[in-house]
Formats: C-alpha cells, sequence, structure tokens
C-alpha cells in the first residue's frame, strides 16, 4: 500500500486529491496539511511513502519544507504541485531535489499514475512537464552546447540511450519498453548517470540533454 501526504493550502483541493487517490486500491492517504511546517511534521508522524505538495502555501512554502523533509532520515518523495505560474519557486524546487512536478489540472489517472511512478522510485515528469519546465529556464540560462556535451561524455553509450529516454519524459517502465530492458536495468542506468553526472533529479537531466542539443533517443557519442 502507498501511503500518501498531501500538502495544500486549500481545502477544497485536499479533499479532491484526497477523492481521487483513495478510489486507487493501492493508495492510503494516510495525512494532510496545510501549511509546509504542519507538512514536515505530518511526514515524521504518519511516514509517507509519497508527498503531494503545494508550492505556495502560507508561512512555510512548499519549497522550504521540500529541503526540511529531504533532511530527515529515509525521506518520501516529494512530488510539487504547481501551475507554473511563478518561475522561481519551480526552480527552487528543482535544486531542492523534488521527485517531480504535477500540474494543478493533472487528470485523476495522470495523478494516480505519477504517485504510483514516484513511490516505486521513477520520477513523474510526462513530456508535457517536461517541455514546459524546459521552456521555462530556457531564457534564464543560456546553453553551451560544447560544455553540456562534455559532462554527457563521461556517460557509457547505453547511459546515454537512457538520458537521452528521460530527457524526452519517459518514465522507466517506457523506456525499458523502448529499450528491450528491463525496469530494474533502467533504474540502475538512471541512478549511476545521476551519480555521473552530479545531478539530483530527471528534470536536471532533461534541462542538460536540452543544453547539449541531443534530443533523440539515440544520443550521438561526444
Amino acid at each position: 500500500m502507498i501511503r500518501v501526504l498531501i500538502a495544500d493550502d486549500e481545502a477544497l483541493v485536499r479533499t479532491g486529491l484526497r477523492m481521487i487517490l483513495q478510489a486507487a486500491e493501492d493508495i492510503e492517504v494516510v495525512a494532510d496539511a496545510d501549511t509546509g511546517s504542519a507538512a514536515v511534521t505530518a511526514v515524521i508522524g504518519h511516514r509517507p511513502h509519497v508527498v503531494l505538495m503545494d508550492v505556495r502555501m502560507p508561512g512555510t512554502d512548499g519549497v522550504t519544507a521540500l529541503r526540511e523533509i529531504n533532511r530527515l532520515p529515509d525521506p518520501p518523495a516529494v512530488v510539487m504541485l504547481t501551475t507554473f505560474d511563478r518561475d522561481e519557486y519551480v526552480h527552487s524546487a528543482l535544486r531542492a531535489r523534488a521527485a517531480g512536478f504535477l500540474l494543478k489540472d493533472t487528470s485523476p489517472r495522470g495523478l494516480i499514475a505519477a504517485v504510483r511512478a514516484v513511490a516505486d522510485g521513477s520520477a513523474m515528469l510526462s513530456p508535457t512537464v517536461t517541455r514546459r519546465l524546459i521552456d521555462t529556464f530556457a531564457e534564464q540560462r543560456p546553453a553551451d552546447p560544447h560544455a553540456a556535451r562534455a559532462r554527457l561524455s563521461v556517460l557509457t553509450d547505453r547511459e546515454r540511450t537512457v538520458v537521452g529516454a528521460v530527457a524526452r519524459g519517459l518514465a522507466n517502465a517506457e523506456i525499458g519498453r523502448e529499450l528491450g530492458m528491463t525496469e530494474t536495468t533502467v533504474k540502475v542506468h538512471v541512478s549511476r548517470s545521476l551519480t555521473k553526472l552530479g545531478l539530483s533529479n530527471r528534470v536536471q537531466i532533461a534541462l542538460l540533454v536540452r543544453d547539449s542539443g541531443w534530443w533523440s533517443t539515440d544520443m550521438p557519442a561526444p
């Protein structure tokens, strides 16, 4: 059973998310919170596997709460809820190692799939979300293709292929089907690539690939 904590300052949003998630047989909403500080306290008390965290909340905001949660022993995966109308919050959440991002207009099926994905160690990044993140930061960080390709050169050919698929927003299971690999093998490649590149999440992989100019599944060798 996947244990989920919902953190949002709007009661209606919390209620809606709870109703959607509890319709899934393998998901249990163990608590909710209306502030970032309450979310941190609830994580300590209820030990959820996944936290759905609103980016903007009064008092302690979602990004600050994310940082505090990630300092806890064995922290849960935190997915940020966003409308993408405040770029600096999303950027801060990326740096604070968010497991993924969900648009607040995500469909019920997409919400449930996202929770299952991050609980399984993947990241919630649909192609739409990935592209919007990259578009958001494209003007803020000028691309340096040579530097990006130099960083990617530390990867093996297989790792670059997997990274290219990650950059297109594919989940581990989708990458496995596309490349003829087991999901476990994909996870290993993603984990090793993150370590080699000094990155903490899949969004950062997508941004690096974007900077390099490589978007195809078969990324060229440097």
